[in-house]
């Protein structure tokens, strides 16, 4: 009977891929028993933890996303793909500061993937407020790692450019020493080390200048000051690389079907641009489209015009080839920003 399921199984084309043993679980509604192939039929049988579900023919991916309202987490939903489950959660509902709550969550639900899109991103903020940042950017992911461990599920966090200092003239690759100029890029750091510790297979992607139709981001607020301001002064000693989030989110899926290895990726728009740049890029588009009538003038400022508590790394472009070489690619953010300011 198992090498007859297996035989409907190929006749589907589904992909089962697992060690081979011969074991009872309920599946479709009924207790059956699966043949479990690894290529070779082996007279062997001993127990494992399937982390794929097979339901009604499709591949069922259960997902657990921290930070579910947060830029990254709304566009990670939009982009589900078929036959993918999520438990979408914001702090309301996991607190991942809080060790206890996490491990449980995550052994009740039993994802195969958790993703953490979680962040405190107020980085000038972070100055002050030091241990709210070390909780949710450090020891959030730690706990998450422990979590993901202990459930063999695959772990995605999603880290920064601001783990570089930016005295850097080419664009940063993974293995380049860090040095981190504020607290937030230092607890972004320390977050990356802690969960690499507990779990290797940890896939930690790096981005940097984030913006989508979520959230608030530098996009919507030029939007907002092109409003209000007939001037506004714009950092243009500042360079870096927009990445809309989501491609980030699709970078993440595309990894997780690629069976990616555990390690650092960097992941960023296509074009390097300056603060001022990006801002000109902004505003052109939103008049092409109607978006804005009366374009304000933009003015190009250095970084000691605009003092800020938080110290930015006036480099921070990304190596995107590691991520490139498994099939990645992201697109342009020049279209990403006609569609995410056609939807403001």
């Amino acid at each position: 009977m198992a090498l007859l399921f297996y035989l409907i199984l190929q006749i589907l084309n589904i992909n089962v891929r697992i060690t081979i043993t011969l074991l009872m679980r309920d599946a479709l509604n009924g207790t059956i028993p699966i043949l479990l192939l690894s290529g070779l039929f082996l007279p062997h049988c001993f127990p494992i933890k399937i982390k794929r579900e097979i339901t009604q023919g499709t591949l069922l991916m259960k997902v657990l996303l921290t930070g579910a309202n947060g830029q990254l987490g709304r566009c990670f939903q939009d982009r589900l793909p078929e036959g993918w489950e999520v438990w979408a959660t914001d702090t309301s509902e996991l607190d991942i500061t809080k060790k206890g709550d996490v491990i449980a969550a995550v052994s009740n639900y039993n994802p195969d993937v958790i993703v953490n899109a979680a962040a405190y991103t107020a980085v000038d903020k972070a100055e002050s407020n030091i241990k709210m940042a070390e909780l949710v950017n450090k020891f959030g992911p730690e706990n998450l790692a422990i979590a993901a461990k202990a459930c063999s599920a695959l772990f995605f966090h999603v880290s920064t450019d601001y783990v570089f200092d930016g005295y850097s003239t080419t664009p940063y690759v993974e293995t380049d020493e860090t040095n981190p100029l504020s607290v937030y890029g230092k607890t972004k750091l320390d977050g990356e080390i802690a969960a690499a510790s507990i779990l290797p297979e940890t896939i930690i992607i790096r981005t940097a200048w984030v913006f989508s139709e979520y959230g608030n981001n530098f996009v919507k607020t030029m939007l907002r000051l092109g409003r209000e301001r007939d001037s506004i002064g714009i950092v243009d000693d500042q360079r870096g690389c927009p990445t809309y989030a989501g491609d980030i989110a699709h970078a993440i899926i595309s990894l997780t079907k690629n069976n990616a290895k555990g390690g650092v990726y960097h992941f960023c728009g296509d074009i390097e641009v300056s603060w001022y740049d990006f801002a000109k890029t902004i505003f052109d588009v939103a008049r092409k489209n109607e978006i804005i009538k009366i374009v304000p003038t933009i003015k190009p400022i250095r970084t000691e015009e605009y003092p800020t508590p938080a110290h930015r790394p006036s480099y921070s472009t990304l190596d995107c080839t590691k991520i490139k070489n498994v099939g990645i690619n992201p697109s342009s953010w020049e279209c990403a920003l006609i569609d995410v300011v056609n939807k403001l």
